[in-house]
C-alpha cells in the first residue's frame, strides 16, 4: 500500500468499492421511514465495526443512530450518514448512497487518521425526510466534541460547487381548533363551528400570501375537518408548515402565519392551540474554507462544477449542524440523470452504475477534503481554536421562533 496518504485514500475507496456499492443497493432495497431505519442503522454498523471502529447503535438514545469512533487525534471530524427512505416512493432522495459514501469516507479516514491527528467519528443519521434526526443527535451532545463536520448528498444534471444548495428553515406544526357540537339543521345556533374557523384561518392564510416575499413558502392542509354532515363540527385540525431561507424572515412569517389561525378562533368563539410535530430545521451555512477544499477534490476527480447550478426549496437537519459548527453539504451528482428528488425516477436512478460511481466519488471526495482540512496548517488552527472556545453545550441546540 502507498505511504502517500491521498493516495492510500482512493485505493482502500478503490478496493472496498465492491463492499460499499453494495451496501447501497441493500439499503435501496430495503426502504425503511424515519425512525424505523433498524436494518439500514444494523448494516452501517457492521461495515464500520468490520472496519475496526469502536460501534454502537441506538447512540445517544436515538434507537436507530449509529455512533462509530476511531483515531485518536485532536481533531474531530464527524462524518453523516443518513439512511431513511420517503413513504410510497422509496429511496428518491438517495440516503442509500449518502448512507454508503459516508461509510467508504469514514473507513479511508480510519487509515490516515494517526498522521493527520484525526479523529473520525461516523454518525448514522436517521430521520432527515421527516422528524429531524440530526436535532435529537444535536441535543443528546453528539457533535459537542467535534471540529467539523460533513456529508454529502445525491443530485442529479451537472455537478456543482459546495455551496450551490440552499436550503430553506422550515418548522412544521398542527394547529387545533375546538368548538361545540350541535345539529347542523335542527339546534345550528347552539354549536360553535370549529370548521368555520379553520375556513377564515386558511382565507387568512390565502390573503396573507401576497404579502410574502418569494423566499418564503408556506403549505396547509385540513387532517381533521369534522363527522359529519349534519354536525356543526366541535373539532378540527390543520397541518401547516413556513419555509423561509433567512432566519429573521422566517421568524417574521411564522409570526404572521399563526395570527391568522388566531384570527379564526376570534372570529367564531373557538379555542385554538398548536404545536410542533417534527424538530424544526435551520438554513444551510457551509463554512466556505472547507467548502473550497471540496470543490478542489471533486474537480481532481474529473469531474466538472457548474457555477451557475443553484439547489434550492428543499430543507435538511444538516442546516442545524452547520448552524452551531463548521460543515458542509455538497452535492455529487448521478451523471447522465435528469430525475427530480422525491420522484419515483430518482429512486430508480440510485441504485444504477452512475449512482454508483457517484458513492465512490463522493466518498473521495470527502475523505480528501477531512485530510487536506487535517493537514492544512491555517484550516485546522481556525477549526481547533473554534473548537476550544465553544462554550460547553452550544451545540446542543436546535431552531428557536
Amino acid at each position: 500500500m502507498t505511504t502517500d496518504p491521498r493516495a492510500r485514500i482512493i485505493e482502500i475507496i478503490d478496493e472496498r468499492a465492491p463492499q460499499l456499492i453494495e451496501l447501497s443497493h441493500a439499503i435501496h432495497a430495503n426502504p425503511e421511514l424515519s425512525y424505523e431505519e433498524r436494518d439500514a442503522a444494523r448494516l452501517v454498523a457492521r461495515a464500520a465495526e468490520a472496519a475496526g471502529f469502536a460501534t454502537e447503535v441506538g447512540a445517544y438514545g436515538v434507537k436507530t443512530a449509529v455512533e462509530a469512533v476511531a483515531g485518536e487525534g485532536d481533531l474531530t471530524v464527524v462524518v453523516c450518514a443518513e439512511y431513511d427512505a420517503l413513504p410510497d416512493i422509496g429511496h428518491a432522495c438517495g440516503h442509500n448512497m449518502i448512507a454508503a459514501t459516508g461509510v467508504g469516507a469514514a473507513i479511508a479516514l480510519k487509515a490516515v487518521a494517526a498522521e493527520a491527528g484525526l479523529r473520525v467519528k461516523l454518525l448514522g443519521t436517521p430521520a432527515e425526510e421527516h422528524g429531524g434526526g440530526k436535532v435529537d443527535l444535536l441535543l443528546a451532545g453528539a457533535w459537542e466534541d467535534a471540529a467539523f463536520s460533513m456529508m454529502v448528498h445525491g443530485s442529479t444534471g451537472a455537478d456543482a460547487p459546495c455551496d450551490a444548495m440552499h436550503s430553506t428553515a422550515v418548522e412544521r406544526i398542527e394547529v387545533e381548533f375546538t368548538g361545540r357540537a350541535a345539529h347542523a339543521a335542527g339546534f345550528p345556533e347552539q354549536g360553535i363551528n370549529a370548521g368555520a374557523a379553520a375556513t377564515v384561518a386558511l382565507t387568512a392564510l390565502g390573503l396573507l400570501r401576497q404579502q410574502l416575499t418569494r423566499d418564503v413558502n408556506v403549505n396547509a392542509f385540513i387532517s381533521h375537518g369534522g363527522e359529519a354532515t349534519n354536525i356543526i363540527p366541535a373539532r378540527t385540525v390543520i397541518q401547516l408548515e413556513v419555509r423561509a431561507y433567512d432566519l429573521d424572515e422566517w421568524r417574521d412569517a411564522r409570526r404572521r402565519v399563526l395570527a391568522c389561525f388566531e384570527a379564526g378562533a376570534l372570529a367564531t368563539g373557538c379555542e385554538w392551540k398548536y404545536r410542533r410535530t417534527e424538530n424544526p430545521y435551520a438554513p444551510l451555512a457551509p463554512h466556505a474554507g472547507i467548502a473550497a477544499v471540496w470543490n478542489r477534490n471533486l474537480e481532481g476527480l474529473g469531474r466538472t462544477l457548474d457555477p451557475g447550478r443553484v439547489f434550492g426549496g428543499g430543507s435538511t437537519d444538516m442546516g442545524n449542524v452547520s448552524q452551531v459548527l463548521p460543515a458542509i453539504h455538497p452535492m455529487v451528482a448521478i451523471e447522465g440523470s435528469d430525475a427530480v428528488g422525491h420522484h419515483a425516477d430518482f429512486a430508480a436512478a440510485a441504485a444504477t452504475p452512475a449512482a454508483d460511481k457517484a458513492v465512490l466519488d463522493g466518498a473521495k471526495a470527502l475523505a480528501l477534503t477531512a485530510l487536506d482540512v487535517a493537514l492544512d496548517g491555517t484550516l485546522r488552527s481556525e477549526l481547533l481554536e473554534l473548537r476550544r472556545n465553544r462554550p460547553a453545550g452550544a451545540t446542543r441546540k436546535t431552531l428557536e421562533a
